[in-house]
């Protein structure tokens, strides 16, 4: 990004021309067209092995209920992390915000204790930011402390504020009431319909589509907002174009009047409070209830979705559907997980020869070596081991990353110490 002149800072965005328009509708058309290409492999793959797990509304409706704390996670990391600030004490965040969420929640309601994990989850982030950006202490370092903060402090209110009621205790709160869930009017029967049948691809589709528009929570509802609210802010409006120079060149900023501390605080913040967010939905939507240990590493997790999505909205979505689904499939259905090797198989092999078309034959390898493997081990198998079953969205998420790294280009100063005043 080059920043030559203020008045292009606070200046709104130029109307796109007509090669960008088209650029645009050109990554649609594609986009499009991958989607259609996974349904249709997971329509073979499911014809194939009798899988029907693989696109049965059931799993897909666990797996967004699976991705949306991941997705929240790995939003609120590109917030801290497009300013120039890691955060890795998203796991923190998240602990304090299920916490809050269910101390608040079973007294006074779901909506008064979403508000109130979002609060908890934000003071996680300014602490962070105070840390960091005042201080300049390492950002590791600071996010780890953060992570053992968040689960000290929890585990301390809980024993002081949850001993004694009504089915809470020092590791969990009362049940917190629903949020309420929200189904597409007049569209749940005909798909359910259309699902039965076991017709190829059109079966296929019509489960995927109810699982992603029936049942759905309204936490669900608000986080999908808060993506396209995230994507709108930080690359539609001048405030947007501000934070993300702050992590690309905060020197350069700074010579334009650009308030970087200010940005940074902000973006720290709003980072915890997203975290904050997930956090309520494992503990309101998820499970009604708040547990200790609850996030189960999602923070963690939220980071590696953030950096396979590229530092980008859409990508970390990518990335967050990609572990709520192996989850959801290992939580749901043995032999589906056993199914899914081959989906990976046919899919690393698919990379290897777009790789190889590309002439980047170094990944092309890798993936072909990756993808003869994963399809001897499918077929040489009937089922998995459970240990095998239980870490199949964890290795997935590593392959995944592994393979996606060529790709990936982080904000040039995250992680950098800014001074104010000083020279590069």
């Amino acid at each position: 990004m080059s920043l030559t002149d203020e008045r292009d800072v606070a200046a709104p965005a130029p109307r796109p021309s007509l090669r960008e328009r088209a650029g645009r509708m050109n990554r649609w058309y594609r986009l499009g067209a991958v989607a259609t290409a996974l349904v249709v492999l997971l329509a073979v793959v499911r014809l194939v092995t009798g899988a029907s797990a693989l696109t049965s509304s059931g799993t897909v409706g666990a797996a967004l209920g699976l991705a949306v704390p991941i997705g929240m996670a790995a939003l609120g990391g590109l917030w801290s992390e497009r300013a120039g600030v890691v955060n890795i004490g998203l796991e923190g965040m998240m602990i304090l915000g299920t916490f809050g969420a269910g101390w608040i929640g079973w007294q006074y309601g779901p909506w008064a204790g979403l508000a109130t994990a979002v609060a908890f989850g934000a003071v996680g982030g300014l602490v962070h930011a105070v840390a960091t950006v005042s201080f300049g202490v390492d950002q590791i370092i600071s996010g780890v402390a953060i992570n053992i903060l968040g689960l000290g402090v929890t585990k301390f209110l809980a024993s002081l504020l949850l001993e004694g009621t009504p089915g809470g205790g020092q590791t969990q709160s009362p049940r917190i009431p629903s949020a309420g869930v929200f189904t597409t009017p007049l569209i749940g029967g005909p798909l359910g319909d259309l699902e039965r049948h076991g017709w190829f691809f059109v079966s296929d589709l019509a489960g995927i589509l109810k699982g992603l528009l029936t049942q759905i929570s309204y936490l669900t509802l608000i986080a999908v907002l808060l993506v396209v609210l995230t994507y709108v802010v930080l690359w539609r409006t001048p405030f947007g174009l501000r934070l993300r120079s702050v992590g690309e060149d905060p020197y350069a900023a700074e010579s334009l009047g650009v308030n970087v501390y200010l940005y940074k605080y902000v973006a720290v913040t709003v980072s915890g409070a997203l975290a904050g967010f997930g956090g309520a939905f494992l503990a309101i939507a998820a499970a009604t209830i708040y547990r200790e240990g609850q996030t189960g590493g999602r923070g963690y997790i939220g980071l590696a979705a953030m950096i396979f999505g590229n530092w980008r909205p859409g990508g970390l979505i990518a990335g967050a559907a990609l572990f709520g689904y192996t989850d959801a499939m290992q939580l749901r259905s043995a032999d589906a997980v056993h199914a899914l090797l081959l989906v990976v198989a046919v899919g690393l092999l698919l990379l290897a020869g777009r790789s190889a078309y590309r002439r980047r034959f170094g990944p092309a390898v890798l993936s072909l070596a990756a993808g003869l493997l994963i399809g001897w081990w499918y077929s040489s198998t009937e089922t998995l081991p459970s240990q095998v079953t239980f870490v199949t969205p964890y290795v997935t998420t590593l392959l995944v990353l592994a393979l996606a790294s060529q790709r990936l280009r982080m904000p040039k100063a995250d992680g950098l110490v800014y001074r104010k005043g000083e020279s590069k």
